[in-house]
């Protein structure tokens, strides 16, 4: 069976945006990209709320992405995506499917099917989702060594406690801290 991992850059205070969707604290160099390859090449499909979504769809198919980064931009074009939205028209980013009922069955029926593992990047309200159906298999957090002071919380309005338990941890040169979590009962 697949797992759906769930991978977010969060910061020291546990944000995963600043104000205004800024990212621009994201912690990222040469080693930070060859683990997004590394971790891009273990997974056959890409899932995303409506917000990440767009902003990955408006940046990895650009002349600017495919210059300043191919390798990752050919990855992240080519995969399969689910994008799942009820609010999204439509999805034209190449190899994207709109998903807007059914969450819990879609995603369960991706993970009984026979492939690669499934991964979530960032779509902290879509994570709150999935965290509360219990269909994240794996938790993959990347500490930035940077503090905001406010912004958006990471996994923000769920209800009630996710136990964790700490499978392994990853350090980077610049600072960055990876730690790998599954959910315990």
């Amino acid at each position: 069976m697949r797992k759906l991992i769930l991978f977010m850059l969060i910061t020291l205070d546990g944000f995963y945006e600043g104000a205004n969707q800024d990212i621009s604290w994201h912690n990222v160099d040469d080693e930070f990209n060859e683990f997004s390859l590394q971790q891009l090449n273990a997974v056959d499909m890409l899932l995303f709320g409506r917000v990440t979504y767009q902003m990955m769809a408006s940046y990895w198919p650009t002349p600017a992405a495919v210059t300043n980064d191919p390798i990752v931009a050919e990855k992240m074009n080519i995969l399969p995506k689910m994008v799942f939205s009820k609010t999204l028209e439509k999805a034209e980013w190449s190899h994207t499917r709109l998903i807007k009922e059914n969450i819990s069955a879609e995603v369960a029926k991706l993970k009984g099917q026979p492939g690669k593992d499934l991964i979530l990047f960032g779509s902290s309200d879509l994570a709150v989702t999935l965290a509360q159906m219990g269909l994240i298999d794996e938790y993959r957090m990347m500490v930035n060594p940077v503090v905001l002071g406010s912004g958006k919380a990471f996994l923000n309005g769920l209800q009630g406690k996710l136990n964790l338990k700490l499978l392994k941890t990853s350090t980077f040169r610049n600072g960055n801290v990876l730690m790998y979590y599954e959910p315990t009962k």
